[in-house]
């Protein structure tokens, strides 16, 4: 089954965020997640929003996401979004 990652967050240090952006793509090349959507001015339609950016990342299920995302290149460069970054991230069955 898909999953989904929904990445929402403030960035409150733009240096150290763009180190990681910088290499975000690199992180992805061999694994099966395709990035969706990376939108740092999102048209909010309804409710209320509290962050700068959302990310949307479909994964062909939650193995690959986990494969990924405890990838030892993600997790380096991860720490550089963690400590720019503010919010939060959600895994979503699709």
């Amino acid at each position: 089954m898909t999953v989904y990652a929904l990445a929402q967050f403030t960035i409150h240090d733009r240096a150290q965020y763009d180190r990681y952006a910088a290499r975000f793509m690199e992180a992805m090349e061999g694994h099966t997640g395709r990035l969706l959507a990376a939108n740092e001015s999102p048209q909010l339609v309804e409710g209320t929003w509290q962050g700068d950016k959302v990310v949307l990342i479909a994964f062909p299920d939650e193995a690959a996401f986990h494969t990924w995302k405890d990838s030892p290149l993600y997790r380096e460069i991860s720490k550089d979004r963690e400590a720019a970054t503010e919010g939060s991230v959600l895994m979503l069955k699709g």
